[in-house]
């Protein structure tokens, strides 16, 4: 596997509608748009013919416009129509490059080479006791291995989170159990004192979090319900999802899959970008934007057995974008 063989995340479903969207995937830029059967497509931002970005065209007759010459190209990329040469049938060769699309989650996924690559699993996505929203997207100066990183961290929350996710006082690490698993790694027992754990927290309590990666650049928070706790046997969960742009940038997006029937979409989303707005200038001051995978780069602790575990997986599967 490498990175060209995995689905990434490029946009919000909502976002792909009449009109051509450009987007960028690991330092290639595509074209996402809508045919007539309202199938995404995803194509190279370059028409073949004269190198125009195709995103700067529209969609005329269930196909791609290319702005400069009006060449049309239909879905899986073929060339249907040059307007110059109106009888011109043209061959298959005269095709611009395409990719494979899935939408999923709320948002569309592109994947740049062909393999056997499964979508990162959201097991919470099935739950219909749960509630359902995207947040973001929030475009971030770092690398998604380090921003990964920082979603398994639980020892910065007194710190980057005080008085929301963490305390000052309060910041020593519970020991937790860290294991592989067959896409990734997972994290159990972790625990934290938090002022603030969502936006209806009245008062500090001990929380208790999964943690898992269930792909390179793809993590899921899982939050155990307290003993007692009317929500018993319900595990509210969050996906971290994202788009690796460039190596040293990423597009991020947050799933949600809460219990929180009563709050407004605007109010979830406000207190997740509380979070992730607090986590984002320290993301990005963070040096190198690379992460390390050579255990001698960076010093450690015993709390950060699940980052460690997480930079060990990527080194086995090989990955190179965003690393170093």
């Amino acid at each position: 596997m490498t990175e060209r063989t995995l689905w990434h995340p490029v946009a919000q479903s909502p976002e792909v509608v009449t009109a051509p969207l450009p987007v960028q995937l690991l330092d290639q830029a595509l074209v996402l748009w809508r045919n007539a059967e309202g199938l995404v497509q995803a194509f190279n931002d370059r028409c073949p013919h004269r190198g125009a970005r195709l995103s700067m065209g529209r969609v005329e007759n269930g196909s791609l416009e290319c702005p400069y010459h009006g060449w049309q190209f239909s879905s899986g990329g073929q060339c249907v129509k040059v307007p110059a040469v109106p009888d011109f049938v043209p061959p298959p060769s005269q095709c611009v490059k395409s990719f494979e699309v899935q939408e999923a989650y709320g948002l569309v996924w592109v994947r740049l080479e062909a393999s056997d690559s499964q979508l990162p699993v959201f097991a919470a996505e099935a739950d219909a006791h749960l509630r359902k929203l995207n947040c973001g997207p929030y475009d971030v100066a770092a690398s998604a291995p380090r921003i990964i990183e920082n979603f398994l961290d639980m020892s910065h929350f007194g710190f980057v989170h005080e008085g929301w996710l963490g305390s000052r006082d309060a910041t020593a690490m519970a020991s937790y159990k860290v294991e592989a698993t067959a896409n990734g790694v997972l994290a159990t027992g972790c625990k934290a004192v938090q002022p603030q754990s969502n936006l209806h927290s009245t008062q500090a309590a001990e929380v208790e979090y999964t943690y898992e990666v269930t792909a390179p650049y793809t993590a899921l928070l899982t939050k155990i319900p307290e003993e007692g706790s009317s929500k018993q046997g319900w595990r509210e969960s969050i996906g971290l999802f994202i788009c690796p742009v460039t190596a040293e940038s990423s597009r991020v997006w947050f799933r949600l899959a809460v219990a929180d029937f009563e709050s407004s979409d605007e109010q979830l989303q406000t207190f997740q970008h509380t979070i992730f707005v607090q986590d984002q200038p320290v993301l990005e001051s963070q040096l190198p934007k690379a992460l390390p995978l050579d255990p001698r780069a960076e010093m450690h602790s015993s709390a950060d057995r699940m980052s460690a575990a997480y930079r060990r997986f990527l080194k086995s599967q090989a990955i190179t974008f965003g690393v170093c």
